[in-house]
């Protein structure tokens, strides 16, 4: 569908709509507006996406960017589950990947370098000595192709971009696309695919803040968390992964029934001190194809359950550890320590540099993808 065309919803007076309950449906819609300009003078644009069943995603063409989420809590009140910022300006000054997509490598490469077919190539250091999401310059910085429309019942953000060959130090042009969609069950399904003209590392994601209760104004230690994972892979005291897989039983990283995030989460644990508490890569317990569980989040508070699945064999889960209360967010809300969790699908951090560790190594004539679904729900 081109550029500037609005898919309308239909109107519908609230007391027809509180007569209708949870039976109907409104119409979906995909719309688009300005959202700014990069200094550079380039136009941004915002996307809202509504289902028409209660789920409202905004989303930008610069880094693909999950500005809001909203959904509704067990009395149906709607509202917003993410962090992120009111404006474009906040992305340009201080956002730590808030609700972006990530590329060409999600989470980190240690020593910013890897050697593949015999030869070394050399990233950005740019999270110490280490290379994280992409780069000084990742897909979280630049403006993509965008198209939405509604495809049956689903309102879709269609998102493309190419990477030259040489972009922030990866061989080979690499050809993206994301496709965002919310579904008719409260879901945002993310699908990803890629090509390569040469061999290239590609480890795709998107980097949403969550907060069930309150969009980040609160922690979120009570929010119950499961995992779907035996194992974890321990990291260094940089967060690089040591290349042990280790069983989560009897560690604080231990999510297979549902826990409270907050309950060991400043246990005496190396682990738990170099991170400063989650920021992990759980293996995912998963067969060997499609889509399968990875993890269960459920506020009592609210009754916001959030379900994901996904293609990827891990999950990093991130607490916001580096939140530090420096950062005004979205209603001029100051986003401290741990007020959002991440759970991020993924190959495994520093897989180029682990073989084996599930390779990321896209090979020409092959295609990437992957698909992540969030679901919402309320009990």
């Amino acid at each position: 569908m081109s550029r500037g065309i609005v898919f309308r919803r239909a109107f519908l007076a609230p007391a027809l709509l509180a007569l209708a309950g949870a039976a109907f449906a409104a119409e979906p819609t995909a719309t688009v507006a300005p959202y700014g300009q990069l200094p550079s003078g380039e136009e941004v644009e915002i996307y809202t996406l509504d289902n028409g069943r209660g789920l409202e995603a905004r989303i930008t063409n610069y880094g693909g960017i999950i500005v809001a989420l909203r959904t509704p809590d067990r009395d149906g009140q709607s509202g917003d589950v993410t962090l992120g910022h009111d404006s474009l300006a906040g992305y340009l000054e201080s956002s730590p990947y808030f609700g972006a997509l990530i590329g060409r490598y999600g989470n980190r490469i240690g020593g910013a370098q890897f050697t593949l077919d015999g030869k070394t190539y050399k990233l950005a250091a740019n999270d110490g000595p280490n290379a994280l999401h992409g780069g000084l310059k990742g897909f979280d910085k630049i403006i993509w192709k965008a198209e939405h429309s509604v495809e049956g019942e689903e309102p879709t953000l269609r998102l493309e971009h190419v990477s030259p060959a040489g972009d922030e130090g990866y061989p080979g042009r690499l050809t993206v696309a994301v496709v965002y969609r919310l579904t008719a069950d409260n879901a945002l399904r993310i699908d990803y695919e890629a090509s390569a003209d040469a061999p290239t590392p590609v480890n795709l994601t998107n980097h949403a803040y969550f907060n069930l209760k309150d969009g980040g104004a609160s922690p979120v230690l009570d929010h119950e968390l499961k995992l779907y994972a035996d194992f974890f892979t321990p990291v260094d005291e940089t967060l690089i992964p040591t290349g042990e897989v280790r069983p989560v039983e009897g560690t604080p990283f231990d999510f297979r029934e549902p826990e409270k995030i907050g309950a060991r989460i400043d246990a005496d644990n190396e682990q738990i001190r170099f991170g400063g508490g989650y920021d992990h890569n759980f293996v995912v317990r998963s067969p060997d194809t499609g889509l399968f569980p990875v993890a269960e989040v459920y506020e009592p508070t609210t009754g916001r359950l959030l379900e994901v699945e996904s293609t990827e064999p891990g999950v990093q889960f991130y607490t916001g550890n580096f939140l530090d209360g420096s950062i005004r967010g979205k209603g001029g809300v100051i986003y401290e320590k741990r007020s959002a969790f991440c759970l991020e699908t993924q190959h495994f951090p520093d897989s180029p540099n682990k073989g084996h560790f599930p390779s990321t190594i896209l090979q020409p004539g092959e295609t990437y993808r992957s698909t992540t679904i969030y679901r919402f729900s309320t009990r």
